[in-house]
């Protein structure tokens, strides 16, 4: 049975980068991809412009060079392919990986050696069971969608990925998200002659859209030529439209995430406010705009309480205080909600995630609590995708590569 020093799974930028390292070191390594080289690269909309400079796409030490300041998507692809045939990578294309699991092994050289056995399922069916010391995930996310977890959500004119623009001409589209993809995705499709609608359950757009890519998109929604429903959630998906709700309880919901993202050091800070809290600034809130003084002598109690739930809606930039319901024409519905790791794949192979869905790993050597079996790229990041991109993750694979050969 060949054993192998390493299996690679995934042939993005950060699994090239080990193999390319792996072949430096003289490590015996494969590469598993289920998909194209780059699969998540490869996906992209075709027009897709990176956020980053050619320079920060480079691994193996290969210059990327391009005409523009920001290369385009089929630029990354080429440079890649380059990549590889420069290096003469081992690469097996279309074979997803099923199960990475530690398999017993009688004593060899060395007792504290481990095996792993990587069980694999080609395109065409074909099983297979590949036996190595050490496992590189480098996975990324791109392949698993947020779902929203609403009814309707599997119907077949709703799509999680975004392509090209031209099939939604004169159509009614809503475009739920609010950040690049969705913000890229519905000024192309306006352009495109659609009627679209972005739906954001946040009261603004993300402030880490693109920054030619921001004012365009902010400017379409000021001027009318794209609708936009802010503090919004999507509740049902029915043929020919949407159920959304405005109001209290999706904002809440909203304010919730900020609160979690500001605590790891994304967004603005909006504190874990308990219900009785925010009940309570309503009530300040609705004083203050009295002044404080006695009530008019036409208010009822209720109305003074309506009032003060409405004063502190407004103040928290909420509109009305009670949920909001309406339904929305839709043709076409893409839910740009963003990605996460493969979960399930990360678990069974033994490693322990946390309640944002991190890897529990060593940072200065990226291995996980299972010994010998590592994490490289944007797989390390949970569901949190936005601090790991190509321009850091392509440096995982040699920091790896570099404590696996440490170890032989």
């Amino acid at each position: 049975m060949p054993v192998r020093d390493l299996i690679i799974v995934g042939a993005g930028p950060s699994g090239l980068s080990a193999a390319i390292a792996s072949k430096q070191r003289g490590l015996d390594y494969q590469v598993i991809e289920q998909g194209a080289l780059v699969n998540s690269i490869y996906h992209f909309p075709p027009q897709m412009v990176f956020f980053t400079t050619p320079e920060l796409l480079e691994i193996g030490g290969l210059p990327f060079v391009s005409p523009y300041e920001k290369p385009t998507r089929a630029e990354a692809l080429r440079y890649y392919r380059k990549v590889v045939d420069a290096y003469d990578l081992q690469i097996t294309f279309d074979e997803t990986v099923l199960s990475v699991a530690l398999e017993p092994e009688e004593p060899r050289d060395r007792q504290d050696k481990v095996l792993f056995a990587v069980e694999t399922r080609s395109t065409h069916g074909v099983r297979r069971v590949r036996h190595a010391r050490n496992v590189v995930l480098a996975v990324g996310y791109y392949d698993h969608p947020n779902l929203l977890g609403v009814p309707g959500e599997d119907l077949p004119h709703v799509h999680h990925y975004y392509g090209e623009s031209h099939p939604y001409y004169r159509q009614r589209v809503v475009v739920v998200g609010g950040g690049n993809s969705a913000a890229e995705s519905a000024l192309e499709l306006h352009r495109a002659g659609a009627h679209v609608t972005l739906v954001h359950r946040w009261s603004e757009l993300k402030s880490t859209i693109k920054y030619w890519v921001k004012p365009d998109i902010e400017n379409r929604i000021k001027e009318g030529s794209i609708a936009a429903r802010f503090n919004t959630r999507v509740t049902e998906i029915r043929p020919t439209s949407i159920i959304v709700t405005r109001g209290r309880e999706s904002t809440l919901e909203a304010e919730g995430e900020r609160s979690a993202a500001s605590a790891r050091g994304w967004g603005p800070a909006r504190s874990n406010e308990s219900q009785s809290t925010l009940e309570a600034e309503g009530e300040r809130s609705a004083a203050s705009a009295r002044g404080w003084g006695p009530a008019r002598s036409n208010e009822s109690q209720s109305t003074l309480e309506a009032e003060g739930e409405r004063s502190a809606a407004s103040a928290r930039e909420w509109g009305p205080a009670r949920s909001q319901e309406d339904e929305l024409p839709a043709d076409t519905v893409f839910l740009l909600t963003g990605y996460h790791p493969d979960y399930d794949l990360l678990t069974r192979a033994g490693v322990s995630l946390n309640d944002r869905g991190v890897p529990a790993y060593d940072a200065d050597t990226f291995e996980t609590n299972v010994g010998g079996l590592f994490v490289a790229g944007g797989v390390i990041s949970g569901k949190d995708t936005a601090p790991i991109f190509i321009e850091n993750g392509r440096f995982h694979g040699e920091k790896i590569v570099e404590v696996i050969s440490a170890r032989r």
